[in-house]
């Protein structure tokens, strides 16, 4: 990979879409090769836009978490590619499917994994695995013309389709676990099937209980435009805090990265699965891997609008206009329908339009995260050794790591009253601007900005100021709980810019 870094930045590139991620974020950031290399391209003005990586819903699994990385988190789009299901007793139920099969449109006898094992299945029954579909779990005398219904987890959706059309099953449901909520992966089974979420699978094994000879059929798909609410911050998708440095906020934005439409290498099937010997131009995909490109091609379009802009002021552009708003007019929430914080979606979701004139920038120069590195700890010696030799990190500045001027603010106020923080903005807008402060309080969170109203005489102009985070007395908080704001300079003529604001109690 780092061979990879050294070719791009010698071809000349202006942007680095990197859509790799890791189950266990690396201890150190000069163990990272992704950290290294993309700080060697932040040095030649090349941005690195990375996967957050597909951990979730658990908490501080978030990968790729430099701070001179634009990492990304996973959301919904608004299309549905609807699969309904049709049950003997009258009822329709919604499901998802890209399925290029379609069974005839008659009622099969439906069933539940765990009622068509092979006697010698192993699988632990005291588990959810006995309904999970796993390989060679199913008896082919008791599944054969069946649609069957199997649960998530485990092994791969697609896996499981395999293992159905193994045992002779005529299609299958695959429902959500509660953990998955709303969202829907869809898959290019190899077979008829649909996915439901948790609350669908439930409804659906009621009716296994209750019905005497239960019975369904899958309708044909069909796409489904304008869903609402939308998007959605997927539950793959890895969370944070940050588990490396918890003052810098992880991860950075969301995009779309559910069920995504895109160019298929003719390598591997569409299931990338070994028995899968179809070849398909396009195929659905879902992972930080979708919204990573999402970000970086947007990241591309400000380069070719802004060519003088630094990585760090296209980050804070991204950045500082992302929306929390769905397109209900509601907070952006979770697939587990739960409103979504910074620690999923970073400072919201992308929206390419706005962040084309953000009003403002934070930037960063490459010898700010040399200071960043040494008050983290780090040898002198190392970070040049690190970045490269005549790197510009010879100066013996010494600066707060909470001072780093990101366009978002984290900080552990659970051993102090207060904190100072100090931030810096350029004007990129109209020549002459007034911004003024608006605070949206963390719970129980003192904010102070001062100055509270930044004035601007000309393009290119930089104003410093000061946040000062304390505790409101006699609030009681959750323990080792997190409380989120927000920061907004608004000077109003259409510029926001906003960054979240998160405070460990």
């Amino acid at each position: 990979m780092l061979a990879a870094f050294d070719d791009a930045i010698a071809d000349g590139v202006d942007i680095l879409s990197v859509s790799i991620g890791s189950n266990n974020p690396q201890p150190d950031y000069f163990e990272d090769s992704i950290a290294i290399g993309s700080l060697h391209a932040y040095r030649h003005g090349i941005l690195v836009s990375c996967s957050a990586g597909n951990s979730g819903p658990k908490e501080g699994t978030v990968s790729n978490v430099a701070p001179w990385l634009l990492t990304v988190a996973a959301s919904s789009v608004d299309r549905d590619f609807t699969g309904p299901i049709v049950l003997r007793n009258g009822q329709i139920l919604e499901g998802q499917t890209v399925t290029p099969y379609v069974l005839k449109q008659r009622f099969y006898p439906l069933v539940h994994a765990a009622d068509v094992l092979r006697s010698n299945a192993s699988v632990n029954f005291s588990s959810l695995e006995p309904s999970q579909c796993l390989a060679n779990s199913l008896d082919s005398s008791k599944a054969k013309g069946k649609i069957i219904l199997c649960m998530r987890g485990v092994n791969a959706r697609v896996e499981k389709g395999r293992e159905v059309l193994r045992a002779g099953g005529a299609g299958m449901i695959l429902a959500n676990l509660p953990s998955n909520g709303v969202e829907v992966s869809v898959d290019a089974h190899m077979l008829p099937a649909t996915a439901v979420t948790s609350d669908t699978g439930e409804n659906i094994i009621a009716y296994l209980k209750l019905a005497k000879t239960p019975k369904a059929r899958l309708l044909p798909p069909r796409t489904h435009l304008g869903v609402k609410p939308s998007p959605f911050i997927a539950a793959f998708s890895s969370q944070g805090p940050n588990s490396l440095t918890p003052f810098i906020l992880k991860p950075d934005i969301s995009a779309p990265g559910l069920n995504i439409l895109a160019a298929w290498s003719g390598a591997n099937g569409p299931t990338k699965l070994e028995f899968d010997k179809r070849r398909v131009k396009y195929n659905i995909y879902s992972g930080t891997s979708m919204s990573c490109p999402h970000v970086s091609g947007v990241a591309a379009l400000l380069k070719s609008i802004h060519p003088t802009w630094s990585p760090a002021a296209i980050k804070s552009a991204i950045m500082t206009t992302a929306s929390v708003i769905g397109s209900d007019g509601r907070m952006i929430k979770t697939a587990a329908g739960k409103v979504a914080t910074p620690f999923l979606m970073g400072a919201g979701e992308i929206n390419p339009t706005l962040a084309a004139d953000p009003g403002l920038v934070y930037d960063i120069k490459l010898d700010n995260y040399c200071d960043f590195l040494r008050s983290a700890g780090y040898n002198m010696t190392l970070i040049s050794i690190t970045i490269g030799v005549n790197a510009p990190c010879a100066r013996k500045n010494h600066m707060k790591t909470s001072d780093l001027n990101l366009p978002s603010i984290a900080i552990d106020l659970s051993l102090s009253r207060s904190i100072q923080v100090s931030r810096k903005v350029k004007n990129v807008g109209s020549a002459h601007g007034i911004y003024i402060a608006s605070i949206e309080e963390p719970s129980g969170i003192k904010i102070d900005v001062f100055p509270s109203k930044l004035i601007f005489n000309h393009v290119g102009e930089s104003r410093r100021f000061n946040i000062k985070i304390s505790h409101y007395k006699e609030h009681k908080y959750a323990k080792n709980g997190y409380s989120f704001g927000s920061l907004s300079w608004v000077d109003g003529k259409g510029h926001n810019v906003r960054s979240p604001i998160v405070v460990k109690l």
